[in-house]
């Protein structure tokens, strides 16, 4: 009669440790994630991404490409420059919570928000912000299946109200923890797009991020990471007024 009383207790508190556990576990998963999307490197890492954005009509056609360098830098600070002719001499500054845009001929700097379209469904925050693990916080919700693989699935919410999605649903594989799909959602909690995420030949990193949107006109927009590199601007890069009166970088 002992056991019998005791085991609903037991049973409870294994559920409510289990819990406790995925819930500490979930800062580590996404840290993973953010390193597939970085290319192995990790948050404290300063990098050079160079990224082609494609935008394709519904019957698959190109519509328009882009080509866009970013530098990703320490304390989320992130400089996009625009390198396609139709574009050239365009540059976007991320510091913290505060958006730039820099027009060539222009010394003025105009504030615009992580959801600025650059081209398609990408935004300015989906190719300068790598970093999950430091925007949002979450829980597991549990396993699932994504097609024949197992994977994890997180909900995680933003940490502030400058981040391009409020909330974001997250499918992880569950053995090596690489990003599958997301649903992402803006701050009125629309699910605004869904994402896949290609790895490259050698499963190392993820080498490109698929856009479906879901509120309009239901086109798909290819975010392709050519590279990856270590690379340090210098501070000044970093300063909106001196972008507005230094359009060249070279």
């Amino acid at each position: 009669m002992k056991n019998a009383t005791l085991a609903p207790i037991l049973g409870l508190a294994a559920l409510l440790l289990a819990g406790t556990s995925a819930a500490q576990d979930v800062p580590s998963l996404l840290k993973t994630a953010d390193q597939f999307r970085s290319g192995g490197a990790n948050s404290a890492e300063k990098l050079q991404v160079e990224t082609l954005v494609t935008q394709h009509a519904a019957d698959g056609s190109v519509e328009k490409e882009r080509r866009y360098t970013v530098f990703v830098q320490s304390k989320r600070q992130s400089l996009v420059l625009m390198q396609s002719p139709a574009e050239k001499g365009q540059k976007v500054l991320m510091l913290g919570d505060d958006f730039w845009l820099l027009m060539p001929g222009s010394q003025r700097p105009m504030r615009i928000t992580p959801m600025q379209k650059l081209l398609g469904d990408a935004s300015t925050g989906d190719i300068a912000t790598l970093s999950w693990a430091e925007d949002y916080s979450g829980q597991l919700i549990g396993e699932a299946r994504c097609g024949e693989r197992p994977c994890l699935h997180l909900s995680l919410q933003a940490l502030r109200s400058s981040v391009s999605y409020q909330r974001i649903e997250l499918w992880l594989d569950k053995a090596r923890h690489e990003p599958i799909k997301a649903d992402l959602y803006v701050q009125s909690d629309k699910l605004a797009k869904q994402a896949r995420f290609l790895m490259d030949a050698g499963h190392k990193q993820v080498n490109e991020m698929v856009l479906q949107d879901q509120l309009s006109h239901k086109k798909e927009t290819r975010i392709r990471y050519l590279s990856r590199t270590p690379r340090t601007v210098p501070e000044t890069w970093l300063n909106p007024m001196f972008l507005a009166r230094n359009p060249s970088l070279e």
